[in-house]
């Protein structure tokens, strides 16, 4: 029937369905979750002379709180991570939440220090189970044209809960003592559980794996090439980022005589910038995916901005400069971080939280190395400045090759492929859901084997859906009316929308990140 199928592809062209918006309603949960993770983050900052006197310890004892926090954080969310991937995203951020909330009750009731230490573990380990699992539950359920926003928004939340958490702090010690900190905590989270309950799904996602949990799962992410590569560059940028932040408020201090409340004006950028640049970076990456180039370009500009406004935070004068400089500086980190997010959620949407979990062990390590790279330096803006720029550039070079490794597969790849009948038969050996190779094209890493299959089974690859994780043949629906049913009026049988001629829906649905399987190796 060759005359109806313009017909077809014009009603299933994007352009005639209304656009498609974030769930934000369907989000409230998790967004409220995000903010009281990163309040949690650097809650016991201000208050360890406080704690210190309490408990009747020094307060470089009362700072083994903090140390315990984000070292329990750091090496066990990538495991926890592998748990989501394995058994789902609803219970384990249901349990995350739980033991986040015990955690901080925990740490209200505290007599002594071993106790105080105690909940501060249990607390992060609620957090590392709920956060990764939060930002693949993003990435899987909101609209692909919009995931970029949605992202983007859970980022903010986060930055701005880890900005707003010293204020916080201080401010509720000074009104109920350091107790009522872990108290408001407490009740937030207990506020949370009823919206997560509600908005989070009974569905299966992520855990839809036969299989059960191995120990290598856990590092399964780094025998992908697109995701490894990803994880370089997020280690490099990351301590040009937060090991250079470390040392700006000494280096503006000695250049310009700052007291402790100007300083203090440093947050407030920081905070700003980030949920600002996280924000922008999720509109103009979904705004790249629908116009089928791509968002993956931004990844060396980010960079390569970020260092730039280092550089001239640290040595440039005068002091309004300098501050100017520092919110570039942090809208750039963001607008990096939600662009990063949402490539490592979105590439391998079975590893989505295991990626996540990752991205975070792998911000800690860089920020360390980053730290210890700084403070070889004898003057703080010099290190502030070398470390900054230099790391931020260099990550920028790195990234360079990731860019072609998406893009090639983004534009060019899928279409010469997406109209053969070997559509029909998806499997190791053969094309995947977006038409590009799944398995025998160039892939010689240890990923190859693992993402074929799970690549071709329905609701695994996001790209397009108008729900994400709606199944079908495991074609993109770019414009599909209905998840799952293949359109009437293509050319040649089982062939999807997305790859019709003429349809043009591949260029929008295809810059999800289930396309980048050609450049895996």
């Amino acid at each position: 029937m060759p005359e109806t199928t313009p017909s077809v592809a014009h009603e299933a062209s994007p352009a005639q369905s209304p656009p498609a918006r974030v769930p934000w309603a369907t989000y409230t949960g998790v967004y409220l979750l995000l903010f009281l993770i990163g309040t949690e983050t650097f809650l016991v900052s201000p208050l360890l002379p406080t704690i210190a006197g309490s408990v009747g310890v020094s307060v470089a004892a009362a700072a083994g709180t903090v140390t315990a926090y984000t070292l329990v954080y750091a090496l066990t969310a990538p495991f926890l991570g592998a748990v989501s991937d394995r058994f789902g995203r609803r219970p384990t951020i249901l349990a995350g939440t739980l033991l986040f909330l015990l955690g901080n009750a925990l740490a209200a009731v505290a007599g002594n220090l071993p106790v105080l230490i105690a909940a501060r573990v249990l607390g992060a380990l609620g957090a590392a189970l709920a956060g990764p699992s939060i930002w693949a539950h993003i990435a899987e359920t909101a609209p692909a044209p919009v995931r970029g926003r949605a992202v983007g928004l859970g980022m903010a939340l986060f930055s701005a809960g880890q900005v707003l958490g010293v204020p916080a702090g201080s401010f509720l010690a000074g009104w109920g003592g350091w107790r009522a900190s872990f108290w408001a905590l407490t009740a937030l989270t207990a506020a949370s559980l009823p919206l997560l309950l509600a908005q989070i799904g009974g569905r299966a996602k992520g855990g839809t794996r036969a299989e059960p949990l191995r120990f290598a799962a856990v590092f399964s992410v780094w025998g992908d090439g697109v995701l490894r590569h990803t994880l370089i560059v997020v280690f490099l940028l990351q301590a040009a980022n937060l090991g250079a932040y470390t040392f700006l408020g000494s280096a503006l201090h000695d250049r310009f005589g700052l007291s402790v409340d100007e300083l203090g004006l440093l947050g407030v950028l920081v905070g700003a910038g980030s949920a600002l640049g996280s924000l922008v970076a999720g509109r103009i990456g979904d705004r790249a995916r629908e116009r089928g180039s791509g968002d993956a370009g931004w990844i060396p500009v980010w960079c390569l901005v970020l260092g730039g406004a280092a550089v001239l935070a640290a040595l440039g004068s005068p002091s309004p400069l300098a501050y100017a400089a520092v919110l570039v500086w942090f809208f750039a980190s963001g607008a990096f971080g939600t662009l990063v997010q949402t490539l490592l959620v979105s590439s391998r949407p079975e590893l989505g939280a295991t990626s996540s979990s990752w991205n975070s062990a792998t911000l800690y390590a860089g920020t360390a190395v980053g730290v210890a790279a700084a403070g070889t330096f004898a003057h703080a803006d010099a290190g502030t400045a070398v470390v900054g720029g230099g790391l931020a550039v260099l990550a920028g070079l790195t990234a360079l090759p990731l860019v072609g490794r998406l893009r090639p597969a983004a534009v060019d790849g899928p279409e010469p492929r997406a109209q053969g009948p070997s559509r029909q038969k998806p499997g190791p050996g053969g094309p995947g859901p977006d038409g590009s190779a799944s398995g025998g094209s160039g892939q010689d890493d240890a990923a190859s084997d693992d993402s074929a299959p799970r690549d071709s089974a329905p609701g695994a690859s996001e790209a397009g859906t108008t729900e994400a994780g709606a199944s079908g043949t495991g074609a993109s629906r770019a414009g599909s009316s209905e998840p799952g049913a293949s359109e009437p009026g293509t050319s040649e049988p089982g062939a999807s929308a997305s790859g019709a001629p003429g349809s043009g829906a591949s260029r929008a649905a295809g810059a999800a990140r289930a396309e980048v399987t050609d450049g895996r190796a």
